[in-house]
C-alpha cells in the first residue's frame, strides 16, 4: 500500500533484489498512475488499485496487455490486501488513510510491514488490540522503530527504563525563531539526512514527525509516553536506543538508508545480506546528541499532550496536522503557524475518552473541519 511513494519505492528495490525470495502480489497506490504502471510493467502483480477513482479507465487502459486485475477505490485497497496469495502487507500510505486498509489486513491475518505511522497515532488502542485478537504481527519499518526493535531482540520489555527515540533536527535545527518564520516549503523539503516524501519531509522539520513516532512507540513497545524520550541527533546514525533497569544502552547504529529496516521487516527473523551503503564511523568522527527545543518547535510537546490525554485527541492531532501540512505546502500558511493551528483544533475539538472506530472517523472529519476554519485568517 502506497508502491509509488518513498517508502514503496524502497520496498520494491529490496523485492528487486531478491526475486527468489519475493514476489509482489498487489500494487497500490494513491493517484500516481505513471509510477504505478512502470512498477506493474516490472513486477507483473495479480493486482494493481488506485484510490483515485477517476483515473480507473486510464489506468485499467494503460494495463491491458498484463493478466492482471484492476481495482479502484479506497474500499477496494482495503479488500486486496486481505486476498488469501498475500504473506505481508507493507503499509506505506501516507496520513489518515492507511487505518481502513490496515485494519482489514490485520482481521485477516497478514503480516504487517508498518511505516504509516498515522495509524498507530489516530487508532492505537483499537489497533493493538485487533493484533492481539487475530495474532497478527506487526514489524516495525519506521528506521527508528526498527532500531528499538532490533535492541530488543533477546530482552525483556518490562526491563526498559526508557526508550531513546532519535531525530535528525531536521533543516530548521540551528535557525532562530525569528528565522524560521519565513521558513518556505522548498526550505523544509531540503531535508539534511534522509530521501522522504513531501507530508513526512515536513513533519520531519517540524517535528510533529518525532511526536508521531513517539506515539507510535508507545503502543508498538507497551511504554508510557514519560519513558519515552528524544534526542536530537543530527548524523542520524544511531537510529535509536533502549536504556534497561540495570543502565545499560542498547542502540542500532547504521547508514541513514530506509531499506535497512524495510528488509529487516520483510525478512525477519533473519538478516539477508545486502550492498547498500555501510556507515563508516572512522569517517563520521563524532556522534552527537542534544535535547529539543520546546519553543522552536512546539509539535513536539503537542503530541505528548495529546498522548497523555488520550481518548481521540491524537486522532484530532493527526488531522489537524494533516490539513495544517498541505496548507504549509501549498503556501497558505506559515510554518509557525501550523502549530497554532494544531492546537487551536484540539481546544475545540469534542473529546471522546474511548473511541470506538465510528468515533475515530467522526473526529478525524470534525477536526478537519476546524482547522480548514483556523486556516482562514493565515491565507495570503
Amino acid at each position: 500500500m502506497g508502491s509509488t511513494g518513498s517508502i514503496g519505492t524502497q520496498t520494491l528495490d529490496v523485492v528487486r533484489a531478491y526475486p527468489d525470495r519475493y514476489s509482489v502480489y498487489a500494487l497500490c497506490a494513491h493517484r500516481s498512475i505513471d509510477k504505478l504502471v512502470e512498477q506493474a510493467m516490472e513486477f507483473h502483480p495479480e493486482m494493481v488499485c488506485i484510490a483515485d477513482e477517476s483515473l480507473y479507465e486510464p489506468l485499467k487502459e494503460r494495463l491491458a496487455a498484463l493478466e492482471c486485475k484492476v481495482w479502484a477505490g479506497s474500499d477496494a485497497i482495503a479488500q486486496v490486501v486481505t486476498m488469501p496469495s498475500i504473506d505481508v502487507v507493507v503499509a506505506a500510505m501516507v496520513g489518515y488513510a492507511g487505518l481502513k486498509p490496515t485494519i482489514e489486513a490485520i482481521k485477516a491475518g497478514k503480516t504487517i510491514a508498518l511505516a504509516n505511522k498515522e495509524t498507530l497515532v489516530v487508532a492505537g488502542e483499537i489497533i493493538c488490540d485487533l493484533a492481539m485478537k487475530h495474532h497478527t504481527p506487526i514489524l516495525p519499518v519506521d528506521s527508528e522503530h526498527s532500531a528499538i526493535f532490533q535492541s530488543l531482540a533477546g530482552e525483556d520489555k518490562s526491563e526498559i527504563e526508557k526508550i531513546l527515540l532519535t531525530a535528525s533536527g531536521g533543516p530548521f535545527r540551528t535557525y532562530s525563531l525569528e528565522q524560521m518564520r519565513t521558513v518556505t516549503a522548498a526550505d523544509a523539503l531540503k531535508h539534511p539526512n534522509w530521501e522522504m516524501g513531501a507530508k513526512i519531509t515536513i513533519d520531519s522539520a517540524s517535528m510533529m514527525n518525532k511526536g508521531f513516532e513517539v506515539i507510535e512507540a508507545k503502543w508498538l513497545f507497551g511504554v508510557p509516553v514519560e519513558k519515552i524520550q528524544v534526542l536530537v541527533h543530527p548524523q542520524s546514525i544511531v537510529h535509536s536506543a533502549v536504556q534497561f533497569t540495570d543502565g545499560a544502552i542498547k542502540a542500532q547504529l547504521g547508514a541513514p538508508d530506509m531499506r535497512l529496516p524495510i528488509q529487516y521487516a520483510l525478512s525477519y527473523p533473519e538478516r539477508l545480506g545486502s550492498a547498500f551503503p555501510r556507515a563508516d564511523l572512522f569517517a563520521i568522527g563524532a556522534l552527537t546528541f542534544e535535547q529539543p527545543d520546546p519553543e522552536r518547535f512546539p509539535n513536539l510537546g503537542l503530541a505528548y499532550e495529546a498522548m497523555r490525554r488520550g481518548g481521540n485527541i491524537p486522532c484530532v492531532l493527526n488531522a489537524a496536522n494533516e490539513v495544517a501540512n498541505l496548507a504549509f505546502r501549498e503556501g497558505r500558511c506559515g510554518f509557525l503557524q501550523m502549530s497554532d493551528i494544531i492546537a487551536n483544533t484540539i481546544a475545540k475539538a469534542p473529546f471522546i475518552a474511548k473511541p470506538a472506530y465510528e468515533d475515530y472517523v467522526a473526529s478525524d472529519t470534525e477536526a478537519r473541519r476546524i482547522a480548514g476554519q483556523l486556516l482562514k485568517p493565515f491565507n495570503f
